[in-house]
């Protein structure tokens, strides 16, 4: 087996992708991430390797046996804190230690680092293997169904409005107050492929949430009062028919779980939300792409 870094080209995020679709079919991989399957539209899951690839090489690793790619690991690195992004082993090849090799490989980036967050798939083996990493796993439930409109609550007096590059200072603010780090250039990415960035900012707090139609991508809040109320705005810009999402709720989260049930949409366990050298942050929904 040879372990060899991704490379920032059209052909290794395709290698990447065809990896993930192979793991995550079915019950899904040892180790894999939620997000790693889908974490969006086909084109975001292209941009994110190959901007992984520039942003954190030292990160991302393709695993091949006789050539043939068997298995990819695709983890950041932003101020102090590190996070597996995707990790996937083809089906064939699990059991054999690929999946650890490249773990191993990848968390040699983490050197340094206090600070690490992942988003762990409902599978035994990925919660043995981020147990192993050091990683504090605490269950996590999502919310999906239809938008029950009469249920969206008086928003309340703040304000929430469109958001863009002209809010990144913010955005990177709120992020370091609530995990110690700033997200950084991945921001760029997300709102390039994003349907939606909300921001609220006011004397009593402020936050951000990236809306891609029905799911709620990334929320980062000051308080829960802020946090609710972007929610709110975020699910009532869900289109009129789409199932609505919400994910990563861990039990600091019960903000959301609340405003979830308030416009009908229905709770279910799964995976978890692992964190090392911190607490899960709170009020904070996690993108499992991008944590």
């Amino acid at each position: 087996m040879i372990l060899r870094p991704v490379r920032d080209t059209a052909a290794d995020a395709e290698v990447v992708r065809e990896l993930a679709d192979a793991a995550f079919a079915g019950a899904g991989p040892a180790g894999a991430t939620p997000s790693g399957a889908a974490p969006g539209p086909s084109p975001l899951r292209l941009a994110r390797t190959r901007h992984l690839a520039r942003t954190d090489p030292g990160g991302c690793w393709l695993a091949t046996v006789d050539g043939e790619p068997v298995g990819a690991v695709l983890s950041i690195r932003r101020e102090g804190l590190w996070a597996p992004s995707l990790y996937a082993v083809r089906p064939s090849a699990q059991g054999k230690g690929v999946g650890r090799l490249l773990l191993e490989q990848a968390a040699t980036h983490s050197r340094g680092c206090l600070r690490g967050m992942v988003c762990a798939a409902d599978s035994p083996a990925a919660a043995r293997r981020y147990r192993l990493a050091g990683f504090t796993l605490h269950p996590a439930m999502r919310l999906t169904g239809r938008v029950d409109r009469d249920g969206l609550l008086d928003p309340g007096d703040v304000p929430v409005h469109p958001g863009n590059a002209g809010h990144l200072h913010l955005l990177d603010s709120v992020d370091r107050r609530l995990r110690g780090s700033a997200h950084g250039p991945d921001h760029a990415l997300m709102l390039g492929h994003f349907e939606e960035l909300l921001i609220a900012d006011s004397l009593v707090g402020s936050g951000y949430c990236y809306r891609d139609g029905g799911v709620v991508r990334l929320l980062a809040a000051t308080s829960k009062r802020i946090a609710a109320r972007l929610l709110r705005e975020a699910l009532a810009r869900v289109p009129e028919g789409v199932e609505a999402r919400v994910e990563h709720l861990t039990a600091e989260q019960e903000w959301a779980l609340d405003v979830g049930l308030e416009v009908g949409l229905t709770p279910r366990a799964g995976g978890f939300v692992g964190v090392r050298g911190m607490r899960p942050p709170a009020p904070y929904l996690p993108s499992g792409a991008f944590l």
